[in-house]
């Protein structure tokens, strides 16, 4: 990608234009990481883009944007610019073509800032984000308040490159950041779940939620999270504290690669425990009855506010609703643990289940429990085919009608717990219950 993105470049200068890679891959190229994508900046205007590169697209015209084909890398080409007023919190009102210094003075952050000469091999840097570079800063280019007023998505992109990079946010720019933060939730909820979900599915994701916290901007996108300050737990199964503390503590335990869905289950478990807080003073201790259903459907209310696709808001849904019923594994009948075992959403339960248990009590017996099982059972699928179809039983004059899936389900439950091994015997215990009925 690397070389075609400098092929790029050098045809630009062949026909006496100025052209630069920029931003975000001159940061990750100066921190030894391979860029994800590559842009180009250049004084060419789209018009003579569009002469040099036919084949190109221009995807953002206001803007100065072209999209170019080399060989099978995609890269955007921007004529160098400056802005003029911002009124929405998202885009200028106007834009006019300029210098490259002009063009990084009007970008986010200092680290995105630079430009990189492949032909000279040299950074330019007109905004000092080298120099942050190197000290691990975040820092906004110019007046902060200016640069997050104009488009608002900057501050969680602020928190998201601090997570990610394991920077520090610039006291000046911090400040700024933490005033305007309630003015993030102006620009789209689809915006706000993408830069969300990449510090989410960050390593350092924890780092991301204190930040998050202390900026205010969760509680201006995730209200449902500050609620959670302050709820108590019964102190003999919560000792770490209340549940803010436990959900932090939880995001903490998960590993790295941990999965989208998983994060979201564990910021949205206990979601429900505020509004079913209850002291019982017969038993002298406080219960949360029924909050994993409600936490569940809160947690399907809060996804579709922030746009999220329905298999994702269907993981977390089911995530939630089960992390009370791990309590009760050891108690279950071998049909239904293997069932339970086997839903797609399971391995994400379990590892909520450890976080959660490891975060509070302490006590995996129940994990441990399905860890032992999940060896028991590794040598055939915990759901094999069913011995015996609905063609079957309607063979032996049975109707169609919910008794029929009752049946079904009894006989594979009698499989699934290897009472029944061969079809012949289900077949035999058919008969029997079709004579019996």
């Amino acid at each position: 990608m690397r070389r075609a993105a400098e092929e790029v470049v050098q045809r630009l200068r062949s026909r006496d234009h100025l052209a630069l890679l920029a931003g975000g891959c001159v940061r990750d190229t100066l921190r030894g990481h391979e860029p994800k994508d590559y842009d180009i900046a250049t004084d060419a205007t789209p018009e003579e883009v569009l002469r040099i590169f036919p084949m190109g697209n221009t995807i953002g015209a206001h803007f100065g944007v072209v999209l170019v084909k080399q060989g099978e890398f995609s890269f955007e080409i921007a004529t160098f610019r400056a802005e003029g007023e911002y009124r929405d919190g998202r885009r200028p009102e106007s834009v006019t073509f300029t210098t490259p210094e002009e063009d990084a003075k009007r970008r986010d952050f200092t680290i995105n800032g630079m430009f990189y000469d492949p032909v000279d091999d040299r950074v330019i840097d007109y905004v000092g984000g080298q120099a942050d570079l190197e000290a691990g800063v975040i820092r906004a280019i110019g007046d902060p308040v200016e640069r997050f007023r104009e488009d608002y998505l900057r501050m969680l992109r602020a928190v998201r490159f601090a997570t990610v990079l394991d920077f520090d946010i610039e006291q000046h720019t911090w400040a700024a950041l933490q005033v305007r933060a309630p003015h993030v939730i102006e620009i789209s909820p689809e915006r706000i779940r993408e830069e969300l979900d990449k510090i989410w599915r960050s390593p350092r994701r924890v780092k991301g939620f204190d930040l998050l916290v202390d900026s205010h901007l969760m509680q201006a996108v995730l209200p449902e999270i500050m609620n959670l300050q302050g709820c108590e737990q019964p102190p003999q199964f919560h000792p770490e504290g209340d549940v803010f503390v436990h959900t932090r503590i939880m995001l903490d335990l998960l590993p790295p690669e941990a999965s989208l869905p998983l994060v979201l289950s564990v910021l949205f478990h206990d979601i429900g425990k505020p509004d079913t807080y209850h002291y019982d003073a017969e038993a002298d201790r406080i219960r949360f009855n029924g909050h994993d259903k409600l936490g569940a459907n809160m947690a399907v209310q809060i996804m579709k506010r922030l746009r999220y696709p329905n298999h994702l808001i269907e993981a977390v849904e089911v995530g939630v609703a089960n992390h009370m019923v791990f309590k009760d594994v050891q108690k279950m009948r071998t049909a239904k643990l293997k069932r339970f075992m086997a839903r797609d959403t399971f391995d994400d339960e379990m590892e909520l289940h450890r976080v959660d248990c490891a975060s509070s009590h302490g006590m995996l017996d129940n994990y441990e429990f399905l860890q032992e099982k999940a060896a028991e059972f590794a040598a055939e699928p915990l759901i094999p085919p069913r011995l015996v179809t609905g063609h079957d039983l309607m063979q032996l004059g049975w109707k169609p009608g919910p008794r029929l899936g009752e049946i079904l389900d009894e006989i594979q439950d009698l499989q699934l717990e290897g009472k029944l091994t061969t079809r012949e015997a289900a077949l035999a215990h058919l008969k029997k219950l079709v004579t019996e009925n």
